[in-house]
């Protein structure tokens, strides 16, 4: 419920009575940039009423004074320098973890190196137990080789076999030297056994040392590159940590930073329409005129809108998709207004957009009329209108399916504004 001059507005359609509960309400006033606005609240509140009270509560905070904005500016600028401190933290910390990420993808590569080196070693290990294998079989038949000689040699000295008589037997001068020929050949024969087996013995040390020398070395390097790897990626991830950490700080700055922002923007918003309202107050019939139009729009609060809807007599019903429901369009709530006023508009935005001076939107009084379009830089593009009321807010009749409500003229589409002259 809305009072405008005296007069009792429903935020419904024209002529609804409120409940006794609802007129049990509390009940507080307002002003709408001069007019005084009643509004019921601890009720439940009829379509568009809602919308009516919150932005006439929002409309009655205290005129914020020079301090009170420079005060919001200052907490914005310290609020924009903590964020480009934590863009630099951030952009510091990336980069470090770009540098540590190279550097465990080299701690891996050469991990994978060692890998492939450990592989390789094992296979010369088992190569070389081959060839250990093949040494101890020399050795092992070296050893029984020298063990038959010795063992012959006994049999010969003990008279068990016929070396005794060869050696000893007659011939002459000549069997002489082939019984001497013979000594000679298994002295050396004695002599070869023996370094056989020692050599065999050695070869087959000395392929175990190298092939578990090696093994052992690769095994080594392995377990050094995993620990160089595992300290790599465990940086990686404790500076993922810390950039993330960063990041979440920053974009809570980010935060803060468009709250103060929006909170100076809105406080020197609100000091430059109260000094327009207040050097508008002075301005004669002009504004009276103003007034009579916004109390005149704020009269239908509530209405449907109706396509092609409204007279300069009121609501009325609308054209098309608008012939069943009895309301307003934007242009012909507009006419209306002006009518109330002593003023004849078309209804057409069109027209109504060059119906008067353009109003630069910091010198905006209650009664001009706001348009948006879908370029604004080509008024032919006009599509909306609305009636201020003060405060950066409007009356509009905004869409089918919508009713007649107060909405802030802060929107996209916002092309200007006109002050019919009468």
């Amino acid at each position: 419920m809305i009072t405008v001059g005296g007069t009792v507005f429903l935020g419904t359609r024209t002529g609804q009575r409120t409940s006794a509960r609802r007129r049990s309400a509390a009940l507080r006033l307002m002003s709408l940039g001069g007019i005084t606005v009643l509004t019921v609240t601890g009720a439940s509140l009829a379509p568009g009423a809602a919308t009516a009270r919150s932005a006439a509560a929002a409309l009655t905070e205290p005129v914020p004074s020079d301090r009170d904005v420079a005060r919001a500016e200052r907490r914005a600028r310290e609020r924009a320098e903590e964020v480009a401190q934590a863009k630099v933290r951030y952009a510091q910390a990336a980069g470090e973890l770009e540098r540590l990420a190279a550097a465990a993808a080299l701690a891996v590569e050469r991990y994978n190196g060692e890998k492939v080196r450990l592989a390789r070693a094992a296979g010369a290990y088992q190569d070389a137990m081959a060839r250990l294998a093949e040494a101890e079989r020399r050795y092992a038949q070296a050893r029984a080789n020298l063990a038959a000689f010795a063992a012959e040699a006994y049999r010969a000295g003990s008279g068990s076999t016929p070396w005794p008589s060869v050696i000893a037997g007659s011939g002459g001068p000549q069997g002489a030297m082939d019984r001497a020929g013979l000594l000679e050949m298994l002295a050396r024969r004695r002599t070869g056994f023996v370094q056989e087996v020692q050599a065999a013995r050695n070869v087959a040390d000395l392929f175990r040392t190298q092939a578990q020398s090696a093994l052992a070395e690769q095994h080594a390097a392995t377990q050094r590159a995993l620990q160089a790897r595992r300290a790599a990626e465990e940086a990686v991830a404790r500076q993922q940590r810390a950039v993330q950490e960063i990041g979440a700080e920053k974009r809570r700055l980010e935060r803060e930073l468009d709250i103060a922002r929006e909170r100076a923007d809105d406080l020197a918003r609100r000091r430059r329409e109260a000094l327009r309202d207040a050097d508008a107050a002075g301005s004669g019939s002009g504004y009276s005129q103003g007034l009579a139009v916004a109390r005149a729009a704020l009269r239908w609060l509530g209405t449907p809108y109706s396509w092609g809807g409204g007279t300069v007599n009121g609501p009325s019903y609308g054209i098309a998709h608008g012939a069943r429901i009895y309301g307003f369009d934007c242009s012909g709530l507009a006419m209306y207004a002006w009518a109330k006023a002593g003023v004849h508009l078309d209804h057409w935005t069109g027209t109504q957009w060059t119906s008067g001076p353009h109003i630069p939107l910091n010198r905006l009084r209650p009664g001009d009329l706001v348009f948006y379009a879908y370029n604004t830089s080509d008024p032919g593009t006009i599509h909306h209108v609305g009636v201020y009321i003060g405060k950066g807010r409007m009356v509009e009749a905004p869409y089918t399916g919508g009713r007649v409500r107060i909405s802030s003229i802060w929107r996209p589409g916002l092309i200007g504004a006109t002050r019919p002259a009468g």
